[in-house]
């Protein structure tokens, strides 16, 4: 029976929430925003579509009671199995690219046949296995958060909701002259790199602006939408991530996330810290057997080379943190000075260097570092000079908990807070 009423308290909590965040999450549109909308609107990510089938996912998982219904052993097990069949779909979805590539098959159709067979079987299974999965996840962060003291009434507010899917694309447009985000646009997942540079273009050589498309990672939406990934050590790190932001949302600083450059890098960088920690922990308690494997990043590419010279010889690493810090930090200096074109040339050359050493990035620009510098959870990288990372990361060094960190932050209108509040 109590079991009954914390699943009813859930529900109710739950579409509360969700009514909240789906407000928040569509707001008034500016001038600036719109003038960019004039190149996308066709092509434009339908979050409210995507909120409301993954709701009705999540509804129907908690009236079966999952996962209470489970035991250790078998939810251990339902996650393994989703792991597995997650990674042999990406294998299957990856050889149908490769034979619509193969110039020398002529019949698409014929020649995918078995593959397509083959993933109709596995997306059937996948969809088997999510829900089941994602809850069994959901309740151990959940477990993690409360005992951690991100919770109220013994439960995470909003309660941990995630969905796995192809997360849409993330147009990001900055001014030329300065590093800033005035646009952040969802377009469809399916487009493809040509189809990305040409809006690119479009965009740039209409409004006189440096504009990138990128991959996600996740979004804060509500429930929130995480990459399709077999590395559980990053999903738990991402689902707690974007929770933090659902958390925030209920709050000032998730509030006025957009109001100011600062304010955003506050957002993410807290999300970035309070995801990784609480991530490690759910690793550590209930998958000790994978604390100690190494599992990369899939949101970045890496490349390895061999090197027959003796090490005497060997060129020192590459350092891709500090050298990103490099390139962001000459980059701020010449635009600055109002050397515009000489930064953009400076980005490009960067960019050829980290091609060399494995990094396939397909632009560094004015957008590249508006969007990546506002991740500041670990020193350097594209964040460059920006004090607002080192300042968060600060208060986190200095208060008792997690929890006192996340309630301490969560309340702050403005970075003078944070800097006031880390003298």
């Amino acid at each position: 029976m109590f079991q009954r009423i914390i699943h009813g308290i859930e529900i109710t909590l739950t579409l509360i929430v969700l009514a909240l965040i789906t407000g928040y999450s569509n707001p008034s549109l500016t001038n600036e925003i719109e003038k960019v909308r004039k190149y996308t609107r066709q092509i434009e990510f339908n979050y409210l579509t995507w909120m409301g089938n993954a709701a009705a996912i999540k509804l129907r998982a908690a009236s079966i009671g999952a996962p209470y219904t489970l035991e250790r052993t078998a939810q251990k097990q339902i996650v393994a199995e989703y792991l597995s069949t997650t990674q042999t779909i990406l294998e299957k979805e990856y050889l149908l690219e490769q034979i619509y590539a193969d110039a020398n098959i002529k019949d698409k159709e014929l020649g995918s046949i078995s593959v397509r067979e083959e993933l109709a079987a596995l997306y059937s299974r996948h969809a088997e296995l999510a829900p089941l999965a994602e809850a069994v996840l959901q309740e151990q962060v959940s477990q993690i958060l409360a005992e951690n003291g991100l919770t109220a009434i013994g439960q995470p507010i909003p309660n941990v909701w995630y969905h796995s899917t192809s997360l849409p694309m993330a147009l990001i447009v900055s001014p030329r002259d300065r590093i800033e985000q005035t646009a952040n646009i969802s377009v469809n997942t399916d487009m493809t790199i040509d189809e990305q540079a040409a809006l690119e273009t479009r965009v740039d050589q209409g409004l006189n602006t440096s504009s990138l498309v990128v991959g996600i990672g996740g979004v804060g939406v509500y429930p929130t939408m995480v990459m399709r990934t077999t590395d559980l050590r990053w999903l738990l790190s991402v689902v707690a991530h974007e929770w933090t932001h659902n958390y925030l949302t209920l709050r000032p600083l998730g509030i006025l996330y957009g109001e100011t450059p600062e304010l955003r890098t506050m957002n993410e960088t807290t999300a970035s810290i309070t995801g990784d920690e609480i991530g490690a922990l759910v690793l550590k308690r209930f998958y000790p057997e994978l604390t100690t494997a190494s599992q990369p990043n899939p949101g970045l590419v890496f490349a390895s080379f061999g090197n027959s010279q003796p090490e005497s010889f060997a060129p020192p690493p590459f350092d891709f943190r500090e050298e990103m810090h490099t390139t962001r930090v000459t980059t701020d200096t010449l635009l600055a000075e109002g050397k515009i074109e000489e930064a953009e040339a400076y980005m490009e050359q960067r960019r050829l260097v980290f091609l060399d050493n494995g990094y396939l990035l397909r632009k560094i620009n004015q957008a590249y570092f508006a969007f990546y510098g506002a991740y500041a959870s670990s020193p350097g990288g594209a964040a460059g000079e920006d004090p607002v990372g080192p300042a968060v990361r600060a208060l986190r060094e200095q208060s008792d908990s997690l929890a006192d960190f996340v309630k301490t932050i969560a309340w702050m209108t403005s970075f003078a807070q944070l800097q006031e509040a880390v003298k």
